[in-house]
Formats: structure tokens, sequence, C-alpha cells
């Protein structure tokens, strides 16, 4: 399995010293060269992502159209704050994502593991969806059925109605779903679609602030 690792710092405001090199260092030397308005410099400082994407000329021009901002951020990286927390994200399975951060100079789990079937959010939702299909989680699954039909089904029935005469079909569709979790979602209040293939499209609705898949077409 290809593992992608994506390394994010945060500022946090502690009592002590300040360190003299790593993240800690990299923020104050990146606030000072802003206080002093060294925009050229600031910009090699940036990743090769950013300057893939951002040319010097047209960051030196952002930083000058708003000196206001510039000031105020580089005040806040340097109003006492001594540390940074510093923190990894593994991507995997159906772009879920497990965060780590360092502690004492060793890496540690920073996850909800309790929460694998989330539904904060249409995405997520259909995630967990897939994720309780392909565990042959039919209790679960129920979760995911809207409110107007929820009375009429069970585990049972989930199970019959997956794994009966239309399996094959059914087996089809989570596989193209699994390929387009991360197709994008249209949100529209209480009620959002999720297009995928050839005219084709998952709808979700919200009810008590939970997201259920109200057709997957």
């Amino acid at each position: 399995m290809s593992r992608w690792f994506a390394v994010s710092v945060f500022t946090v405001a502690m009592a002590g010293c300040r360190p003299t090199s790593g993240p800690a260092a990299t923020l104050d030397r990146y606030a000072r060269l802003l206080h002093n308005h060294d925009y050229a410099a600031a910009y090699d400082m940036m990743s090769a992502d950013y300057r893939a994407r951002v040319t010097r000329d047209d960051y030196v021009k952002a930083m000058r159209d708003a000196p206001r901002e510039v000031d105020d951020t580089a005040d806040k990286l340097t109003a006492g704050q001594t540390s940074v927390e510093v923190s990894a994200e593994f991507t995997f399975g159906l772009g879920e994502s497990l965060r780590m951060v360092q502690e004492g100079g060793r890496w540690r789990v920073a996850h909800d593991a309790l929460n694998y079937y989330d539904q904060s959010s249409p995405r997520m939702a259909l995630r967990a969806f897939v994720r309780a299909y392909q565990l042959q989680r039919w209790d679960v699954m129920l979760r995911f059925v809207p409110a107007a039909y929820a009375g009429k089904m069970t585990a049972d029935k989930v199970q019959a109605q997956f794994t009966g005469p239309s399996k094959p079909q059914i087996e089809a569709l989570v596989a193209v779903l699994s390929a387009n979790t991360n197709e994008p979602i249209n949100e529209n209040g209480n009620a959002a679609t999720l297009s995928y293939g050839v005219n084709n499209e998952v709808s979700f609705v919200r009810e008590d602030g939970l997201w259920k898949i109200k057709d997957l077409d």
C-alpha cells in the first residue's frame, strides 16, 4: 500500500524559551522577514509545491498590496509563541485520514478510533456506507436509511436486499461508488447530491444532524 503523508505545523502559545532550530525557528525567521518586508526572501521559504503554483513576482505583489494584513500576520506569529506542534496525516482507504502528532520526540496517533461510521457530512456518510457494506455490517447500514423508510427496514431485510439476486449488480455499484467518493458534492440545506459516471448520482438527506443516503441511483 502506498502511503502519502502531509506534514503540517500548528502554532501553540506556551511559556518558555524558543527552540533554535526546527519549525519554531522557521516561523521566527519567516515572521522577521515579513516584519522587514523582505518578501523576496520570505518567498524562498515557501514550499516547492507553493512556488510551483505562485511566482515570486505574484507573491511579492500580493504582500505589498496587503501591508496591514502582512504586519498583523507577523505580529501573531511572534506574540507569545514559544513552540509548535508538528503533525502528520496519513491518507488511506476511501480517502480517510489518520492524524499523528509528535509528543516528546515520539509520534503518537491522534485519531478518533471509535468513529468508524461518521455521518457528519455527505462524503463521510458515503464512505461509512461503503465501509459498512464491505464489512457486511447490515445493522450499521440501517443508520443510513432515511426516516421515511426506516420503519420498514430491518438488518435482515437489508442483508437480503444486498445479498439476494441483485448482489452482482450491487457489488458493481459499490465498486463504482468506492472509486468516486472524492467527487464534488453539491449541498443545499438538508439535501446533497454527488454525481458520478454518466448521468448517475447519489442523493443525501440530513436528518437530526446526520447525513443519510436517500438514493444510490
